[in-house]
């Protein structure tokens, strides 16, 4: 998987297309992640005790690695790898900035 936790991303599909975000949580296993403040979705939780309080909460929703573009100066680019100085780096390929 090509991005990284802390990397910013636009959506390009879905209810929140258009919009950016920094990712908080990635999962290879199902190549999806989690968006900061985007793909919201409403979780019904239920009481564990007493003093708990059930209800309606707001979560953050996994969004497919496809539906998301990295961001690099403004623009959407993909991700690619490439040496510099005997080390393995990322870099995004329409700006070549390294990541």
């Amino acid at each position: 998987m090509r991005l990284k936790k802390n990397d910013t991303v636009k959506i390009i599909a879905g209810k929140d297309k258009g919009k950016i975000g920094k990712i908080v949580q990635v999962n290879p296993e199902t190549e999806k992640v989690i968006v900061q403040g985007l793909n919201m979705v409403s979780k019904t939780i239920r009481r564990k005790n007493q003093q708990d309080k059930g209800g309606i909460m707001v979560v953050e929703a996994p969004i497919h690695v496809s539906n998301v573009a990295l961001v690099s100066k403004d623009k959407t680019s993909r991700v690619g790898y490439k040496m510099e100085n005997g080390k393995k780096v990322r870099y995004a390929k329409k700006t070549g900035e390294v990541l």
